[in-house]
């Protein structure tokens, strides 16, 4: 772990900031460590966590066997002490927002493959030694579960540490081919850099991979927000260690060359596979191709509304917006207490008391901000020539007017500390950092996303809004909604932020999300996204037919991989030999049972 000055650089290594954001990067971390109440790391109750029915004779052979294959450097054992980081330091041995106790999910060594053909080695050796496999890009899928094996004890794949090329850029059709180790930061560098007049859009922060992140179906803001929809084509290592291109990449191209047409056209011929790749444990995906967008002309604004019960009033004024693409990127409509939290300020500036924060300091806080008392704000971007801009906002502006009391700013219009300035770069295309700083919100601060989808119908989300909002009161959290809108759906995301240096606090956390699932699965939304600790009880809500879904997933896990080596229970989905025995976590006792069972 570095120095707060001593922030790890894009040219040095693949994880790290670019020089334009190192300043924010040194505040962001410098936060960060001031609120700490517990050690970088703590000693380990055990030095290794072994493979599931693995001595530690078999697991010393197989390490001898995979340093033939990848070197010495090339594999790294998980014997030292874990320690959680941060942002820009994160780790590879665990989660670094551990729900539960850190040393749960935590593999046994660390495999860094350079080449593909590496990666099919280390498949092939998986398979010889029975020894499950757990690939990461880069390990930032912060909120969901970092880098932890589902499995613990299985051995983490980082593909990102030497496989981080962004292997074609495509300035005339706009599109490009990467490396599981791409960051939304390296491909925007690179994009720079070239002087390519074309955007990556990004999430809130931009450390995450680009594949890692579509393959998640993580979600960004521009136009092209729906990351796995705007993929074109991928390579594939399978189970048995064989390869496969997807999309026009499956048809040879010229004298051995890659098809010209990969960036270009999702399909081939016969059955689209793409998708079985995206949320499965079917294949480790080492190549990506993306569509880019041309830069073009944008403006981006807000809207505070002031009362809280508006909330359906301002869904039915998003719906025909949003459906008709009026509304010009996916927006988002967030609680005015993140306006609190996104100014990087402890939630003890407002508030030192036990439980959630009653609405009256919410109100009282964001009365002193810029805008005055409001109790939701929405962020939006048009994007056009300036004459298409102008007419979109003057009609957006009239629509949400019919509710009394809301008001309109346009960066202009704000301080240039407000963050509607990042949420301007961060839809045109710029990565940034700014989005670490609500995470001061609580010492030790730690998140989980809880992420339903609803249509656009304020009725709908209304529903899961209630639900959500009575659950957080209940387990003692402040409710942190954020709906992301695209058309004719929301991904209603709710942020769980917890101290993870307070068991207890945890313990409710998790009893909070396995509440949320149970009751929004009861209504008929289900979670498009979530922690790998809850993923056995989502999928297990997705249960038309007697689990025909589950039971179509489970034959294809084993027909692909019938020694169950890769990634076994990775989003609800067991092979055959884990399947039934005590893996699957569905609530507390399940936890104390698989905890006991290992």
């Amino acid at each position: 772990m570095s120095q707060p000055n001593d922030i790890p650089s894009l040219d040095q290594v693949h994880s790290g900031v670019p020089a334009r954001l190192r300043d924010d990067a040194i505040y962001a971390k410098k936060s960060s460590f001031a609120l700490r109440t517990i050690p970088l790391s703590k000693p380990r109750q055990a030095p290794l966590r072994l493979p599931p029915d693995t001595s530690r004779e078999k697991f010393d052979a197989a390490i001898v066997a995979l340093k033939k294959v990848l070197g010495e450097k090339g594999v790294e054992l998980n014997d030292k002490p874990l320690v959680d980081g941060w942002y820009m330091e994160h780790p590879n041995t665990h989660d670094a927002y551990h729900i539960v106790d850190q040393e749960e999910m935590v593999c046994s060594a660390i495999a860094y493959p350079s080449t593909v053909p590496e990666v099919q080695e280390i498949v092939r050796w998986a398979n010889e030694f029975k020894i499950p496999i757990y690939p990461i890009s880069m390990g930032r899928n912060i909120g969901y579960g970092g880098a932890a094996p589902r499995v613990p004890g299985s051995v983490v794949v980082d593909l990102g540490r030497n496989m981080n090329k962004v292997l074609k850029l495509d300035a005339n059709n706009a599109s490009c081919i990467v490396e599981p180790g791409v960051s939304y930061f390296k491909l925007y560098e690179e994009i720079k850099k070239q002087g390519l007049p074309l955007w990556v859009d990004t999430p809130d922060l931009g450390g995450g991979s680009v594949l890692g992140n579509a393959i998640d179906r993580g979600v960004g803001y521009t136009p092209y927000g729906d990351h796995f929809a705007n993929h074109c084509g991928m390579e594939v290592v399978l189970p048995n260690g064989e390869l496969l291109r997807t999309g026009m990449g499956a048809l040879p191209g010229k004298d051995g060359a890659d098809n010209p047409t990969w960036g270009s056209f999702q399909n081939a011929f016969g059955p689209s596979v793409d998708g079985i790749f995206s949320q499965s444990n079917f294949g480790i995906v080492v190549k990506m191709g993306f569509w880019l967008m041309p830069d073009t002309g944008h403006q981006s604004y807000l809207v505070t509304f002031k009362r809280e019960d508006d909330f359906q009033k301002i869904v039915e004024t998003i719906r025909p917006l949003a459906l008709k693409r009026i509304i010009g990127n996916v927006p988002q409509l967030r609680h005015s207490i993140q306006e609190l939290a996104i100014t990087g300020k402890p939630r003890s500036t407002w508030y030192t008391g036990s439980g959630p924060m009653p609405r009256e300091v919410i109100k009282d806080g964001v009365s002193k901000l810029f805008f005055g008392e409001c109790a939701w704000v929405f962020y939006g971007t048009q994007y056009g020539d300036p004459d298409s801009i102008s007419s979109q906002l003057a009609l957006i502006k009239s629509e949400f007017a019919k509710i009394p009391g809301s008001k309109f700013y346009l960066p202009s219009d704000v301080p240039k500390d407000h963050y509607l300035h990042q949420r301007a770069e961060v839809c045109s295309g710029v990565p940034s950092l700014k989005d670490l700083e609500w995470l001061n919100w609580k010492p030790n601060a730690a998140h989980l996303f809880f992420a339903p989808i609803t249509p656009t119908d304020p009725k709908a989300a209304y529903t899961v809004h209630s639900i959500i909002e009575r659950l957080y009161e209940k387990w003692g959290f402040d409710i942190w909604p954020t709906l992301c809108f695209a058309g004719r759906e929301i991904h209603y995301i709710s942020v769980v932020v917890y101290d993870r240096g307070n068991e207890e606090e945890k313990r409710r956390a998790r009893c909070l999300m396995r509440e949320m699932i149970a009751e929004t699965a009861k209504e008929g939304f289900g979670e498009y996204r979530t922690h790998l600790l809850f993923a056995d009880q989502v999928a297990q809500t997705y249960g038309w037919n007697n689990q025909a879904l589950m039971r179509f997933n489970e034959t294809l896990k084993d027909a692909l991989d019938p020694n169950g080596i890769l990634a076994p229970g990775r989003n609800g989905i067991w092979p055959k030999n884990y399947r039934g025995k005590g893996w699957e976590l569905l609530g507390e006792k399940g936890m104390e049972s698989a905890k006991a069972k290992l």
